[in-house]
This record gives structure tokens, sequence and C-alpha cells, in this order.
């Protein structure tokens, strides 16, 4: 996830949260009985054609070992019901995300890091279906073709609902992805309610401060995944998001850190929080003279599920802990 940092609920129990805008890549589908999928033509012989970063690409109409190797696809996998055969842990630790049940992740197989597959770990588990996006494993892709159909989106992050609506279609389950959507919609809903409406949810800035292992701390701006969320909700953000480099993130040192001042602050730590900043910056006095800070609305979160869930499932989760921290 190294390089993933960059781009990149009402639990599992609640996986019928959300799903399927339009489909934004059109593809077509032909089921063992010849039955074609939403709007396609036949691609025949039990498969189904998908709409790629890559082009075209022909993937079973029933897929039963799929690999997943970046933690937005893994969520979108079971979220739909499908249990992946393997998967990528990130860089700085061993496992799947916590924020997923153990029952479902246990039997998922690792093979290597986010953005780092062993390539001969995946070959071993025989998939029928590969689902990455380019800016992780686009270098790789023609060994990873050669291993199974490989269905990549152009990348991750702030473009997760359409990723979602592709791994739905290479799936088959654009039906369960509609009823996905319409629960996350109707739980933004509620959240935003819980909050004070749509007036006072604009009214109140909140950023988000992430301190990482090697790096600036980053706070956030718009145009990432838990910005996103925060735009679904409605919630104010401070005028510092708006210098966000290409919208992702506003890079700032220790020294700096009372630009990240906001009515409410969310943060999280890749890595070691020594190694990370966390602790020197949070023991600070310009940490201790945030407004956030003043009025105890300061909110320590999993790093793994605010950044790195990238999914629905890891939504819902967010969803119900920002409406916790905010109306405690």
């Amino acid at each position: 996830m190294a390089t993933s940092v960059r781009r990149r609920g009402l639990t599992l129990g609640a996986l019928a949260l959300t799903g399927a805008l339009a489909l934004s890549a059109c593809g077509s589908s032909d089921s063992d009985s010849g039955a074609k999928s939403d709007g396609g033509s036949s691609a025949g012989n039990g498969t189904r054609t998908v709409g790629t970063a890559m082009g075209d690409v022909k993937v079973p109409v029933h897929p039963e070992r799929v690999v997943v190797l970046d933690t937005g696809e893994l969520d979108s996998a079971l979220t739909l019901g499908v249990q992946p055969v393997g998967g990528t842990h990130s860089a700085t630790e061993d496992g799947f995300p916590a924020y997923l049940p153990a029952a479902r992740t246990r039997g998922i197989k690792e093979v290597g890091e986010i953005a780092n597959p062993n390539m001969e770990a995946v070959a071993a588990l025989k998939p029928d279906l590969i689902l990455t996006s380019k800016v992780r494993d686009g270098d790789r892709y023609k060994q990873l073709s050669a291993i199974a159909p490989t269905v990549m989106t152009e990348s991750t992050g702030s473009d997760w609902k359409n990723n979602f609506k592709v791994h739905a279609e290479a799936l088959g389950k654009q039906a369960e992805a509609k009823k996905v959507v319409a629960a996350y919609d109707a739980h933004v809903a509620k959240v935003t309610e819980a909050v004070g409406g749509t007036k006072k949810a604009a009214a109140t800035d909140v950023n988000f401060v992430r301190f990482v292992e090697g790096a600036d701390i980053r706070i956030y701006g718009k145009q990432n995944y838990i910005g996103s969320v925060l735009a679904d909700i409605g919630m104010g953000r401070p005028a510092i998001t708006d210098k966000a480099k290409d919208g992702f993130s506003y890079d700032v040192s220790p020294e700096k850190i009372d630009l990240a001042d906001a009515d409410a602050v969310f943060t999280s730590t890749y890595g070691d929080p020594d190694k990370a900043g966390t602790t020197r910056t949070m023991k600070s006095g310009l940490w201790k003279n945030l407004r956030a800070s003043r009025d105890g609305k300061v909110f320590k979160v999993d790093d793994r599920l605010w950044i790195a869930g990238i999914g629905y499932t890891a939504a819902d989760r967010i969803l119900d802990e920002f409406q916790t921290r905010m109306t405690g």
C-alpha cells in the first residue's frame, strides 16, 4: 500500500447495502441458458464481456475462484456475497482489514502486498477472475491476464462507487449491487439528519488528518474516498482542503499542523505512530490549540477502515462511527 497510500456500516451482517447506479461500463452477458445481462449483446459460451480500463474483457458468467488485489476489490466482493480465494495485504500489516469479520476472510489466501502481488501465488490458486486497478497493477496486466481474465478499473479512492459497478458486473451481481447502493443512500440520509440536517452539516467544517510513516502529514482534500463519504453526508470542509494537490491532500510538517484546524478533526495513522509523527504532533502546543482539540472534537479512527476500506461495507461502518462521534 506504500504507493497506494497516495491514491488510495452496519457490518457484513448488512451486506445488502447499496448498489448500482447505471453501469459505467456497459457489459454484455450470456448465461449458461443463453440469457443476457443488463443491456448488452451476447458474448456466448457462458461468458460476459465487461468494459474495463484495459478494454473489453470476457469473464465467466458465474466466476467461482476470484482473486482480489486491493482492499476496494475485497470490500466489493464481500459486500456482494462473494468470498475471494485470494487477496493482497498492505505493506505495513499482514492479514485483511479488521472491519471485515474474520469469519468472512479466514479462508482467503494471502498472495503478497498490494501493488506487489506474488504472481506464482496468484497462479497457484487457479483463479477464474482477477479484480484490481490500473494504478496498482497496470504494469502486470499481461502477466495477470495470462493467469485469468483480469478486470481493472482505472484507479481507486474517490472513484470507488463507479469501481463497485464494474466489480458487480464482473461478478454478475448487478441486482445485489442495486440493493447495496439504495441501502447506502438511505443510511447517508439518516446520518445527515442525525447530525442536525443539511444546513447544520454544511455549516460544520470537518477535516481528516492522516499521519504517514515516511511522509509528511496529510490533510485530506475532497478527491479521495473519505472525502466523498463526507460529501455524501453534506459536511462542510475547511478552506485548506481546496488547496489539496489534485484534490487529494495538502501535506504539512508538524510545525504547520495548525492549518488543519476545523470544528471536528478525524485522524488516522499509517505505519508506526512514533515514526509517522503522530505521537509528537499530538503532544504539541499547536495541536492542543486547535479548535477541535479545545472542544474535544478530535477523533482517532482506524486507518484501514476510513482510508483503505474503499467500499460500501467500509462506508457503512464509517457512517455509523461518524454519527456516534459527532453526536455523542
